[in-house]
């Protein structure tokens, strides 16, 4: 119960947290930019219907769908909607109803109710159009059929991505070696985002191509290796935490190598969940992986459930400091096997793809594609492959001395 009472006390304090935290200028919605527009003729059945925000500033959010009525819900982090009416959205009396406001702090919430099942077909921010400051938040939803209208799950599945979990056996208890270690290898970027460019070289095809040599060494030696991405499709950063969670990983590594500005950084290194981590690096680094996901709609900051802040972090106490150990076997033997790394080999970020509460993460930057000593060792097959051989040992002797822990905990 002493743990039960501890989250009461931080959900009560919560407010006032939240409150007093320093955050930047909020947006504002511009209506005379803004619209809500359907196609077609109106031969009173649901059409197309497109949702244009003109915004002062570009945020992240999330969007989903809930019934009972349907309604499309559009969460935002930093939008001021006070003193602007949703009754005065242009194309306002398309829809049965529409509100906005704020509803925690740091968060709005857009309510439209619809006239029937909808699903989303398009959700980008990109640049004000016509001449107008800021960013354009564009939304098209499309009629479908009541089998076809996906639904919110519940406050956790929603903050994942997740499936519903009808959909999602629950992860077994911790692994103690009965079944071979489970790695989900995540290449990052692809797609519509390549990542880190230097002429012609991307780091989505890179990091694609070493996953594959990586997956054949972690084989060979017994291992199970689960792919976020298996070709240059772009994956939602959050949804490769699902693909993993899903298949029952029992350690998630994301492979990158991103850029900075020559002379910041060189070697390889290894990143574990932070949300402080404050050293400029780092940050560039937060903002360049996660960029794709804010195009794409995606909220990566937080939750819309506080209770689900506060149990998450619970969940870590445990699953953190297995990260951490894995970081300490990975530098080890890539020392042993000569790999030059960062002179601060371990360190902290705020990467979207190591929220995961539940599932020990690390994103692996093998180097730096603005480095020339990186970019040649990124290229060269002897390099390579005794990176991948340390990783593989790595895994190794973290997954061994991982299920010893666990018997321990058990007794």
């Amino acid at each position: 119960m002493r743990w039960l009472c501890a989250v009461l006390l931080l959900l009560l304090a919560w407010p006032a947290l939240a409150d007093n935290g320093g955050r930047s200028a909020l947006a504002t919605v511009d209506l005379t930019q803004s619209s809500l527009t359907a196609e077609g003729r109106d031969r009173g059945k649901p059409r197309p219907m497109e949702l244009r925000l003109t915004l002062s500033q570009p945020v992240p959010y999330r969007v989903y769908f809930l019934d009972g009525p349907p309604r499309l819900v559009v969460d935002f982090r930093e939008i001021d909607f006070s003193g602007t009416e949703a009754e005065a959205l242009p194309g306002r009396d398309l829809v049965p109803a529409l509100r906005w406001g704020r509803f925690r702090p740091g968060w709005s919430r857009l309510v439209m109710e619809l006239p029937g099942p909808y699903a989303l077909r398009l959700a980008v921010q990109s640049p004000a159009e016509g001449g107008a400051r800021g960013a354009l938040v564009k939304l098209r939803i499309e009629p479908v059929g009541q089998k076809d209208f996906v639904t919110r799950g519940n406050a956790l599945s929603a903050l994942w991505d997740l499936p519903t979990p009808a959909d999602v056996t629950a992860l077994p208890p911790r692994r103690t070696g009965e079944r071979p270690l489970r790695v989900a290898l995540d290449p990052g970027h692809g797609g519509h985002d390549p990542g880190a460019q230097v002429g012609a070289i991307s780091e989505a095809a890179l990091m694609l191509s070493f996953a594959r040599e990586l997956t054949e060494i972690l084989t060979r030696a017994g291992f199970e290796v689960v792919a976020t991405r298996n070709d240059d499709n772009f994956i939602p950063l959050e949804r490769r935490m699902t693909i993993a969670r899903a298949k029952q990983a029992d350690l998630f590594i994301s492979l990158h190598a991103d850029a900075l500005p020559a002379g910041e950084a060189a070697g390889l290194s290894i990143y574990m969940w932070n949300p402080q981590a404050d050293d400029r690096a780092t940050r560039e680094l937060a903002m360049r992986h996660d960029r794709a996901d804010l195009l794409a709609g995606l909220d990566l900051a937080g939750t819309d459930d506080q209770l689900a802040d506060v149990l998450m972090d619970l969940v870590r106490t445990e699953t953190h400091p297995r990260s951490e150990a894995f970081a300490k076997f990975t530098v080890s033997e890539l020392n042993r096997a000569g790999i030059a790394m960062h002179r601060t080999p371990v360190r902290g970020a705020a990467f979207s793809v190591l929220k995961s509460p539940d599932i020990p993460s690390v994103l692996i930057e093998l180097g730096f594609l603005t480095d020339a000593g990186d970019r040649a060792n990124l290229f060269d097959p002897d390099w390579r492959a005794r990176t991948a051989q340390a990783l593989t040992q790595a895994i190794s002797l973290w997954a061994q001395d991982d299920a010893a822990r666990a018997v321990l905990l058990r007794k």
